[in-house]
């Protein structure tokens, strides 16, 4: 298991900002450009529960909900289509080319929200659980949302999780191979932990699992804020070098926990010039 919430504080790094456009490297041999990953001077929230209140009592309740939702996943058809589309379809070749480098994934988990309070949640953390019982290359689990409350931090870490005691704000950095858990997470989460990897070799050693990039990239045009626009950057300028497999909900009993949601990979070469530009 991970290291406890109060241990546990992870390395971040702030990419500096570039300019928004992507560009494919010329056919001369110039020499390759980078974006350097630069240690800058970012902020680490450390984080506390907002609600302290717990009681024994509290926790076995949440306890006994998550149990539920755990055995109701782990029977449905979804799940099963689920487990079919990682092990058997074509996205069976990403996982492994990532895995097979790797003894165990750690599995970081952001936004799951109020496990306590919404059904949802409840059924997205199951699913994670479910995964690292049934797939043997999942290891370690970190978890974090700011709105978890303390009696939801104590049931995680007895389901195996180990909740996070700063706020990283996606900004993780992927040094080994990681499955980033991140079911109807803001888009300015998904844009943070790909602006903290914008380079090829941090990129290709991710998986991420969350909303749809193709939507983002279709609803791309409809946006006229600049600011929304700016927030997504790095979401639509990642578009040519993702390969994004969509699961399938099958039963409306899990389309509000999982709809628009999709396993992303990354494949980028190294004599690729990631940059940005306004």
């Amino acid at each position: 298991m991970a290291a406890s919430a109060e241990t546990l504080i992870s390395d971040q790094h702030k990419l500096i900002e570039d300019e928004w456009t992507v560009v494919l490297p010329r056919r001369n041999n110039q020499k390759r450009k980078f974006p350097k990953l630069k240690p800058a001077i970012q902020q680490q929230t450390h984080w506390t529960p907002a609600d302290l209140e717990t009681t024994p009592e509290r926790e076995l309740q949440l306890i006994q909900k998550m149990q539920n939702s755990i055995e109701k996943l782990e029977n449905s058809r979804f799940f099963s289509v689920f487990l079919d589309q990682i092990q058997t379809s074509e996205a069976s070749n990403h996982f492994d080319n990532l895995t097979g480098s790797e003894h165990k994934l750690k599995m970081v988990i952001y936004g799951i929200g109020s496990i306590e309070s919404f059904e949802s949640p409840r059924l997205q953390l199951s699913l994670a659980i479910l995964m690292k019982r049934k797939l043997d290359w999942i290891g370690d689990m970190e978890v974090f949302d700011p709105v978890i409350s303390l009696t939801e931090s104590k049931v995680m870490e007895h389901l195996g999780c180990s909740v996070l005691s700063v706020n990283e704000q996606g900004r993780r950095q992927a040094v080994n191979p990681i499955l980033f858990f991140m079911p109807h997470c803001e888009a300015e989460l998904y844009d943070n932990l790909l602006k903290t990897n914008w380079r090829y070799d941090n990129l290709n050693k991710i998986i991420l699992f969350g909303n749809s990039f193709e939507k983002y990239e279709q609803h791309g045009s409809m946006l006229g804020n600049p600011a929304l626009l700016d927030s997504r950057k790095h979401i639509l300028a990642i578009q040519p070098f993702t390969k994004e497999f969509e699961i399938c909900t099958v039963s409306d009993d899990y389309y509000r926990a999982f709809q628009g949601s999709s396993w992303h990979f990354f494949s980028v070469q190294p004599d690729t010039n990631l940059q940005l530009a306004f």
